[in-house]
Order: structure tokens, then C-alpha cells, then sequence
């Protein structure tokens, strides 16, 4: 029987007794009804899954005592970094769950001249808690022990100047020069896929993004939607240069 998996953001060690936070301590308790004496397995993102049996249910708390911790290698050889212009609601969270599902390393969401949805401090810091959230979550219906980054929202002209050095930079355009019949890759370097908003980039957008050394690639003869084009990218450079066989 496959046991439940729950992200806890917090040291685990075998042998340890721990106290689980409110989140996972309610889903283990009213939500799938478990008690004293049932199994589950914890991660924190380091690579591990740590088996674990509750020892004390109650109003106030819910305890549980860390077992024999497991090397879990769920991740891609492909490092692809999702630069992800910021979709509405339910479409960024969609992309989030379904490219950790895909196995994407990192996601870097960005403000765009064309984004529809503007943040102020107070809410790029709730909407980004909410984000790493929605990528836990997805580790662990998943299975995957490492759990990717999500980068605080940037304008896109910042968000540049943070990517990985090296590797290889992608913008999807139906006229991009690339095609996948014919994309060279370095296994061992990240690859950098930028996706717009619902409005597109933006000719100033794509002037930055090109200038920052992005190549254009044909993913098919159609325009996507924003919660289309990257999960299919991802997808596809899974499939020829990843772990999707």
C-alpha cells in the first residue's frame, strides 16, 4: 500500500520525535483520518524521504516519530529553469503544479509589460508562500524528494541578471529559428525556457530577452496559452533530452 507523503519545511532526523506544523499535522488528522500508531512518510527537500508513525493525535498537537530515511533520485539529468511570466490565479497555479509534475528544477516568476496582474509587497510575499505551496504540494503527489525554488517575482529586466551563467537560453516563438528535430544540449547545463503572460511578450520584452541571449524555438505552427506552451516545452525536452521516455 502506497503510504501518504507530507513536505514539512524543517529539519528531520532518525530517531527524532517531532511536533508536525498545522498544515500537515490537519491533513494527516481530519483530512485522511489517520491516528496513533499509523504510518505516513515525511520530505523536506533534501533528497530523502523519512518513514514516520504517528505517536500522539490530539486537539493541540500531532507527534510523530521519524524512522529509517530513504535516498529517493526522482530528478531529471535535465536542470530546465522555467522563466515564467505571471499568469491569473488558477493558470499560474496550474503551470506550477504541472511543471513540478514534469520535473522542472527551478521556476522564476517575472513582471512583464504585458502582465495582467500587478503585486505590491504585501501580496507578492503571500502569493509567492502560495506558490511554494502549490510545488510542495505537487512533490508530494509526485513522489519527488527535492523540492524546485521558486524565486520571489522580479521585473523581467532583474529577473535577467539572476539566470544561471551558463546553459542554454529558449523563448518559444512559432518563427524561432530552433526546432526540436534539430536542438543541441549540454547535459550537464540548465536550460533556460521563457514563457510570457496571457498577453505575450512584449517587443521591448522580447528585445530583453534576446539581448540576454534567447533563442528563438518552434515548439509547432499554433500559439499556445500561457498554462499551455511551457508544460508542452517541458514535456518535449523531457521526452528527447530528459527522463520522459
Amino acid at each position: 500500500m502506497r503510504l501518504t507523503r507530507v513536505h514539512v519545511d524543517s529539519p528531520l532526523a532518525s530517531g527524532s520525535e517531532i511536533a508536525l506544523p498545522e498544515g500537515p499535522a490537519t491533513h494527516l488528522a481530519r483530512v485522511l483520518r489517520l491516528g496513533v500508531g499509523d504510518a505516513c512518510v515525511l520530505f523536506n527537500g533534501d533528497g530523502h524521504d523519512y518513514a514516520a508513525t504517528i505517536t500522539v493525535s490530539s486537539k493541540r498537537e500531532l507527534r510523530v516519530a521519524i524512522g529509517e530515511a530513504s535516498p529517493v533520485d526522482r530528478e531529471s539529468k535535465l536542470q530546465i529553469v522555467l522563466l515564467q511570466g505571471i499568469a491569473r490565479g488558477d493558470k499560474m497555479d496550474l503551470v506550477l503544479q504541472k511543471a513540478t509534475e514534469l520535473g522542472v528544477a527551478d521556476v522564476r516568476p517575472v513582471h512583464s509589460q504585458r502582465s495582467e496582474v500587478k503585486l505590491d509587497a504585501e501580496r507578492a510575499e503571500k502569493r509567492l508562500a502560495h506558490w511554494r505551496s502549490v510545488v510542495a504540494s505537487a512533490c508530494e503527489q509526485s513522489g519527488r524528494a527535492t523540492v524546485p525554488g521558486v524565486a520571489t517575482p522580479l521585473a523581467l529586466a532583474n529577473a535577467l541578471t539572476t539566470l544561471p551563467a551558463d546553459g542554454l537560453r529558449l523563448i518559444l516563438d512559432p518563427e524561432g529559428a530552433l526546432g526540436f528535430a534539430t536542438l543541441a544540449i549540454d547535459p550537464i547545463a540548465p536550460v533556460v525556457l521563457a514563457v510570457g503572460p496571457e498577453g505575450g511578450w512584449s517587443p521591448l520584452d522580447r528585445e530583453q530577452l534576446i539581448a540576454a541571449g534567447f533563442q528563438g524555438l518552434r515548439l509547432g505552427p499554433r500559439i499556445l496559452r500561457t498554462e499551455t506552451a511551457g508544460l508542452a516545452a517541458i514535456a518535449a525536452l523531457q521526452a528527447r533530452f530528459g527522463d520522459l521516455a
